[in-house]
């Protein structure tokens, strides 16, 4: 145990575990209030699924951005900037439903801004890992950082649904709002520096070799285009016709809370395996694993009762969380350091790109199709797009990092 906390004696992984578990503690909270939020001003599918794809739209643009940005300069300012962004756009979304001025575009125009943050704040937090800790605590780093963040989501996604049912989504946005001001303070005093670069160049240059990097590796981008597909059949289920199925069938908010926070407590005992495991290949076992995340998709077709889902969530949970720490590890331990970011903001976009066009459509499918044949589509594709990638021999028998597979990396400060 004491291995896998050894993280936390390094004072720049504590500052960014700190600020990561507050920031997503409220994060947590914000799919269920918008969902209901959106739902509540006589928002149908449709709506739902625009205002989702607004928040996804712009990542698919501004990642790449993002990446550049954050392998030029201190990553730890660029994720302190991100927050505030975030945090006034959700505290702005806040004051709109608290005084009963919000429109469906208001949050729509939020999102819009949330998911501009988001393209310099996530290629930022993939690349600053490996600057916190020493090289060999780079996996039980991950780890921890992802097992706090999805503790805090048990209680988060739960307390949503109580917040929701009892004063409104607004209350739970302003939340949010306040957690990634918090989590801002706590970035702000870390000492990384900027990575290093071999020389100047301009942007269009930095972008091209951030993609040659990206491309020369097959893992990364057959798990990409695998994951672009999966992405956008499970989360246009999950996020837009969930929410539904949960007010019409299952017994609204409160219970779907309860479905998401029982997803977190699978990312947690996934969180706890990822601790403590260290398998030859770690990429095909998480890969492996995701198949877990198509059943709970299969109970929301049938309108299967709450606590089946629930159990069901779990799982998924446990796989997700799998299957990111041994990601993450994977990029950070095979990807120069220089160069992290923006192969992080290459993955990061092909992951998102085809998630705006599942939010856009799921809602006419599920009018053309009904939701439950929409929810059965959607876990088919899922399925497909997931198992089709351990065709690749690269995802296969891509091996843990090595200590010589990391001598790239920069030593923790």
């Amino acid at each position: 145990m004491r291995d896998a906390l050894a993280p936390l004696t390094h004072r720049d992984f504590r500052l960014l575990f700190a600020g990561r578990a507050i920031s997503f503690a409220g994060t947590a909270m914000a799919p269920v209030a918008l969902a209901f939020a959106v739902l509540e001003l006589d928002g149908s599918a449709t709506d739902l699924g625009l205002v989702l794809t607004l928040a996804i739209l712009p990542q698919v643009v501004f990642l790449l951005v993002g990446g550049v940005v954050a392998d030029r300069l201190p990553r730890q300012h660029v994720m302190v900037w991100a927050n505030l962004l975030s945090g006034a756009a959700q505290g702005a979304a806040a004051v709109l439903l608290l005084t009963d001025r919000a429109e469906i575009w208001h949050l729509a125009a939020v999102a819009v801004v949330r998911a501009v943050a988001s393209s310099f704040f996530f290629p930022a937090q993939q690349g600053i890992v490996p600057q916190t800790v020493p090289l060999a605590l780079l996996q039980p780093a991950n780890a921890l950082l992802r097992l706090t963040l999805n503790v805090t989501t048990i209680g988060g996604a739960a307390l949503a649904g109580v917040i929701v049912a009892a004063a409104g989504p607004g209350w739970a946005i302003g939340v949010d709002a306040v957690t990634y001001l918090v989590a801002a303070a706590f970035l702000l005093p870390m000492r990384v520096v900027a990575p290093a670069r071999s020389a100047a160049s301009g942007f269009v240059s930095e972008l091209r070799h951030g993609w040659g990097e990206f491309r020369s590796r097959t893992w990364i981008w057959v798990c990409v285009v695998g994951f672009a597909f999966a992405n956008a059949a499970s989360a246009s289920a999950t996020q837009v016709l969930g929410p539904i199925v949960a007010k019409d069938a299952l017994g609204g908010a409160s219970v779907w809370g309860v479905a998401l926070a029982a997803q977190g407590v699978g990312l947690v005992v996934g969180g706890l395996i990822a601790l403590r495991a260290r398998p030859a290949f770690p990429l095909r076992n998480g890969v492996v694993a995701m198949t877990l995340t198509v059943p709970p998709l299969v109970l929301l077709a049938l309108e299967a009762p709450w606590p089946a889902l629930a159990l069901t969530m779990v799982g998924g949970g446990l796989a997700t969380e799998l299957f990111s720490v041994f990601w993450d590890t994977s990029l950070q331990g095979h990807v120069p350091n220089d160069v992290l970011s923006r192969v992080s903001a290459w993955d990061a976009m092909g992951s998102l790109v085809l998630m705006p066009v599942g939010f856009a459509v799921v809602g006419p499918l599920s009018i053309a199709l009904g939701v439950s044949g929409t929810l059965w589509l959607c876990a088919l594709v899922t399925l497909l797009a997931i198992t089709m990638q351990l065709a690749s021999r690269s995802v296969r028998v891509l091996p843990r990092p090595s200590l010589a597979d990391l001598s790239h990396a920069p030593a923790a400060h």
